[in-house]
């Protein structure tokens, strides 16, 4: 095992469909292969919340969460039998016991973690964890709570929160094809800008200081994963493998620390 620590990513897990689609998956691909390969894969997803911080399924990824409705079968029929990751549950609460009450569960992988995951790692052959992200947990909370597993990642563990950068689905149009919103991109913009500068105090501000923040998150639980990875890198260099926008108003950017 090297000593060097492996990268932290911010990954936009993008529509549903794009499970199924193997041109909007390429970038996520590309991405995937481009990464040194993971002991584990540690994950926060937007699409679970709870009260206390708690660990998902730590075996088999038999049984996937399909949080979402009204799509095609095809979505309802795909597995991602990734092993579970059970060596990383004491390593990880040995790093959280001091600041948090840890529950077990038997909760699959959500869309938000195997919708990526199937482009990025096709073979599911790397142990995955998933944990939850309170919904109780401030931004600071979670900026902590990153910085506290940070040494995860000198045992080849990858950290990676998923979400999306901009997120309003009260303006989503299926159809819409066009150029970025303005409202939308001003946002993405605003967050590229303070990722590069490390700006620690715009993130953890962002609902108050960011361009039309209520606009780009009604509810914040798709940008908050952010700031876990955030934690998580150490003040790494930041890169952005995936840029863009779909449907006009969801931003495709995703982040790279280290």
């Amino acid at each position: 095992m090297t000593a060097k620590k492996i990268p932290v990513l911010f990954v936009s897990h993008g529509s549903p469909m794009s499970a199924v689609d193997s041109e909007k998956g390429k970038e996520l691909m590309v991405w995937g292969e481009s990464l040194p390969r993971p002991k584990a894969i540690l994950v926060f997803s937007a699409h679970w919340e709870t009260e206390t911080l708690a660990f998902g399924e730590t075996l088999e990824h038999s049984k996937l969460v399909y949080d979402f409705f009204g799509f095609p079968q095809a979505l309802y029929d795909i597995q991602y039998a990734a092993p579970g990751a059970v060596d990383l549950v004491d390593p990880v609460a040995q790093l959280l016991h001091d600041s948090y009450q840890l529950l077990m569960t038997d909760r699959g992988l959500d869309h938000g973690v195997w919708v990526p995951f199937l482009h990025m790692w096709p073979a599911a052959d790397i142990p995955v964890l998933q944990m939850t992200m309170p919904y109780t947990l401030s931004n600071q909370d979670l900026y902590e709570l990153g910085q506290k597993l940070s040494p995860l990642r000198e045992q080849g563990v990858l950290i990676t929160g998923n979400g999306t950068l901009t997120h309003n689905l009260q303006e989503w149009n299926p159809r819409a094809n066009g150029e970025p919103a303005n409202w939308a991109q001003e946002f993405d913009e605003w967050i590229k800008k303070a990722l590069l500068t490390n700006d620690i105090d715009a993130l953890l501000n962002w609902e108050q200081k960011a361009p039309q923040a209520k606009r780009n998150h009604p509810m914040p639980e798709h940008f908050r994963p952010l700031l876990i990875a955030a934690g998580a890198a150490q003040n790494d260099g930041v890169s952005f493998p995936i840029e863009g926008f779909e449907y006009e108003i969801f931003s495709k950017r995703s982040v790279q620390f280290g």
